[in-house]
């Protein structure tokens, strides 16, 4: 029988996926900086900018999932 995942559960995972790409994104842009390309460095940077300015929102709305389903019980 299939697992069911809660949809915070869901989102927590893709949460922590999104940390990891920010991670992995952040050590190329570095390597590439030393490397001296700076075009494509500014325009990773401006992704992962992004990236930082959506994660907070996403924790946000997962923490308001989990408490409105605790709630629901």
């Amino acid at each position: 029988m299939a697992e069911q995942y809660s949809l915070p559960d869901v989102l927590a995972r893709m949460y922590e996926n999104q940390l990891a790409i920010e991670a992995a994104l952040m050590e190329l842009v570095l390597l590439e900086e030393q490397r001296g390309s700076s075009e494509a460095c500014e325009n990773a940077r401006g992704a992962l900018e992004r990236i930082g300015e959506n994660a907070g929102h996403i924790k946000q709305g997962i923490a308001r999932l989990v408490g409105s389903a605790g709630t629901s019980e």
